[in-house]
């Protein structure tokens, strides 16, 4: 028994982090679409204007399927992410920025991006810890105003 234990506590260190582990996820108390309506106004307040907007549940609905309401913000800020880039190329995959919004079975609104602690780890960005502090603690503040 101590063996089986042993083997699946390996097999579970060995297995990669769940893609929703890699993200910081919040409650929102508002619609998804409120919810990025919000988001997308906090950024235009700072002067930084949105890439895209994503509607997947609209996408799906054209197709005759059905999602519950599921958007993605793209939104970047070429004073941070281009130091990344500069340190790690492979970082532009997942530049601009993303903040996803989604109904939950239960009704329930979230939001979540990618943490910059990913980001560091994924692409082995060394040297930019300022960048990505500035870059969390903008995360953090508006997707906070998009969400509360």
């Amino acid at each position: 028994m101590r063996l089986l234990i042993a083997m699946l506590t390996a097999l579970a260190l060995s297995l990669p982090a769940s893609a929703a582990d890699e993200l910081t996820v919040k409650a929102s108390k508002y619609s998804v679409k409120e919810t990025l309506d919000r988001l997308t106004a906090a950024l235009k307040d700072k002067g930084i204007t949105p890439v895209a907007r994503v509607d997947h549940a609209a996408a799906a609905k054209g197709a005759g399927l059905e999602l519950k309401p599921t958007e993605v913000l793209l939104f970047g800020n070429p004073r941070l992410g281009t130091p990344l880039m500069q340190a790690s190329p492979h970082v532009a995959i997942d530049l601009p920025m993303k903040v996803l919004a989604w109904e939950d079975g239960a009704g329930k609104v979230w939001i979540g991006y990618t943490s910059t602690d990913t980001l560091k780890a994924r692409y082995k960005i060394e040297g930019r810890d300022d960048v990505l502090r500035a870059m969390a603690a903008a995360l953090e503040a508006f997707t906070n105003v998009a969400a509360y």
